[in-house]
């Protein structure tokens, strides 16, 4: 079992991609998604990304993906891309089977790190406004609602199909010194 104390983050790099894509996509759609608490496979259908659009993130100026891996794969993951004094948090993914030993939270953290040390003052992310389990999550993490509500668009329909009428609200948590 893993133990999310001897994880060590590092930075994706693009030879991660297919790796990447394959860990996200078992955390977010699909059967092996059901697994974990974190599944979108009863909203969306198709898949959530793929080994290209991981490389156009790790590609994108002020994009950088989070890591954790033990000996064999990677177990957990973030994207973080700077805007400003914001970081742009998308993307927190943990192996199904792991999920609820901490490690969500060990990334979350190290995402804060990184935002600080990027010289941002807060960090927001959109989630699907009926995900209240997450919603809930990331409250309990800091984070606030902070009343904005963007449409759900994914440009790519490769990356999911709504299986009915979605919406994402704004989740922010203000980062102190």
């Amino acid at each position: 079992m893993i133990n999310p104390n001897e994880l060590h983050v590092s930075v994706a790099q693009p030879s991660d991609a297919a790796a990447l894509a394959t860990l996200v996509n078992s955390a977010y759609r699909g059967d092996s998604s059901k697994k974990g608490w974190t599944t979108e496979a009863d909203l969306l259908d198709g898949t959530r990304t793929d080994a290209s659009a991981i490389l156009e993130e790790i590609a994108h100026p002020g994009t950088t993906i989070l890591k954790f891996e033990d000996s064999e794969q990677i177990v957990c993951c973030v994207e973080l891309r700077k805007t400003g004094d914001k970081l742009y948090l998308g993307m927190l993914t943990v192996r199904p089977d792991l999920q609820g030993l901490g490690l969500g939270k060990k990334m979350l953290s190290e995402a804060e790190i990184f935002a600080r040390r990027q010289g941002c003052r807060k960090i927001y992310m959109k989630v699907i406004s009926i995900r209240t389990e997450l919603v809930a999550w990331y409250e309990k993490h800091g984070y606030k609602n902070t009343g904005e509500i963007t449409p759900f668009d994914i440009k790519d329909p490769r990356f999911g199909q709504p299986k009915q009428a979605l919406e994402f609200i704004v989740l922010e948590k203000e980062l102190l010194p």
